[in-house]
């Protein structure tokens, strides 16, 4: 019995996957929050609440790519203080989804990323450019790091939506083009990883989801070359303009599915 065979997938079905986890690889390297379009995908493709765990392993596969290419340009103090903020979301979204239907995640998840998307506009284009990332050792980059931390974990784990809210997170931090996707390719393998066992524990990864998974992971790969081709052609502004398209665009996705 094949994969397709043992989802109940068509080849359209898998054609339309495969796509999706290509794009994961190009998110990872060059727009970051462009797989909340992978997300609808595997949503649409597959049971709702069984393609977050087939996606989350795709998503892993994209992190250590974006890792080996970028490892160099992540800014630490900022991971050091979302870490614990995002164990906490990670922790909420787990009792979350205990409880909550689709609709509601759904819902929620999305208006909160359209929100964060305008907030985001509206700061970018009444504040002076910064030279780089805000400080995080001010009482107000704290409380910011720790909101949009919580808010990234519960979202990640929920819906595997995290993607967008570190995007608005790093983009209002004045994060510039290598230093942004450095230290979102740190946080997000960490995090993703660190995902499984609640992942595993709610029943979402299994032998036959990893089945799917390894016949998904190869598309990865020409996805992130795509993406680190296209990164070098893409300007700053071109650049924050794509990462928060892709933010509404997948925000719009999930309050319409």
């Amino acid at each position: 019995m094949n994969t397709m065979t043992l989802w109940n997938i068509s080849a359209w079905g898998f054609a339309a996957l495969a796509v999706a986890a290509m794009l994961v690889g190009f998110s990872k390297t060059a727009v970051s929050g462009a797989n909340t379009v992978s997300l609808a995908v595997f949503a649409a493709v597959l049971p709702a609440r069984a393609s977050t765990g087939v996606l989350l392993p795709v998503l892993i596969a994209g992190d250590i790519l974006a890792v080996l290419t970028y490892r160099r340009h992540a800014h630490w103090p900022t991971l050091w203080r979302l870490f614990p903020a995002v164990a906490v979301g990670v922790v909420l979204g787990t009792l979350f989804l205990m409880w909550a239907d689709d609709g509601v995640v759904r819902t929620s998840i999305g208006a909160t990323l359209l929100l964060m998307a305008a907030v985001t506009v509206w700061r970018r284009r009444s504040a002076d450019r910064p030279d780089g990332p805000d400080a995080v050792t001010t009482r107000a980059g704290r409380i910011k790091a720790r909101s949009y931390g919580v808010l990234g974990g519960f979202t990640t784990m929920v819906a595997n939506a995290g993607g967008p809210v570190m995007s608005m997170y790093l983009l209002s931090a004045g994060f510039r083009k290598m230093g942004f996707l450095g230290t979102s390719a740190f946080f997000f393998l960490i995090v993703n990883v660190s995902k499984v066992p609640f992942s595993a524990g709610l029943g979402l990864i299994d032998g036959r989801s990893l089945l799917l998974d390894a016949a998904l992971a190869v598309f990865v790969v020409p996805g992130a070359f795509l993406g680190k081709w296209a990164l070098h052609r893409i300007d700053q502004r071109l650049f924050e303009r794509l990462v928060i398209a892709a933010t509404v665009v997948g925000a719009v996705q999930l309050l319409l599915r």
